[in-house]
């Protein structure tokens, strides 16, 4: 079966590939609701990037954000923004919340996705350093896990690759049968 990951993130993109799924990248180029429920969000999100690149075989969307204080914080705009969102979750607890939509020949599955992430207390020096450093860039919250980011938190609470950007568990349970033919000899 055809598979195509209507995403242009390439951690999504590694995730499947390191999963030993053969697929597409399809760019979906939806415009994506802000400022509501931060679950709707997510789920609508994922939906439109779906419908976007509907076609046949599987096709694998999903929409991820960071939500503290029940709001949606989105990808910062520039490096003011980024340290603003890294002085509000410095010592706190949040929510990372993703949406996925699978399609499978057009049947819709969805499912939504939390972990916990609580960060360090963060110094101005350690806000200004990962600003500079640039990774927040295009990142919901404003940071990711993978390098430099993984300094910032003290504990995460869930799944891991739900934090990175796919959550590989739940997508598991949406498409059963994805990684076995991933690994069919």
């Amino acid at each position: 079966m055809k598979v195509t990951l209507a995403s242009g993130s390439p951690q999504r993109a590694e995730i499947l590939g390191k999963l030993g799924v053969e697929f597409e990248v399809v760019v979906p180029g939806v415009e994506e609701l802000t400022g509501g429920d931060p679950e709707m969000e997510v789920l609508e999100n994922a939906r439109r990037k779906a419908r976007a690149v509907e076609r046949d075989g599987l096709v694998i969307a999903c929409d991820t954000d960071v939500v503290i204080d029940g709001r949606a914080l989105g990808k910062p705009a520039g490096e003011v923004e980024a340290g603003e969102y890294l002085t509000l979750l410095s010592g706190r607890a949040h929510e990372v919340l993703s949406g996925l939509v699978v399609l499978v020949d057009g049947r819709e599955q969805a499912g939504l996705e939390r972990t916990t992430v609580v960060f360090k207390d963060l110094d101005e020096q350690a806000v200004e350093r990962y600003v500079r450093f640039g990774e927040w860039r295009g990142r919901s919250g404003g940071y990711a896990i993978q390098t430099l980011g993984s300094s910032l938190i003290a504990r995460i609470e869930g799944s891991v690759s739900n934090v990175v950007g796919l959550p590989v568990g739940l997508l598991a349970d949406l498409a059963p049968g994805l990684f076995e033919r991933a690994y069919q000899p």
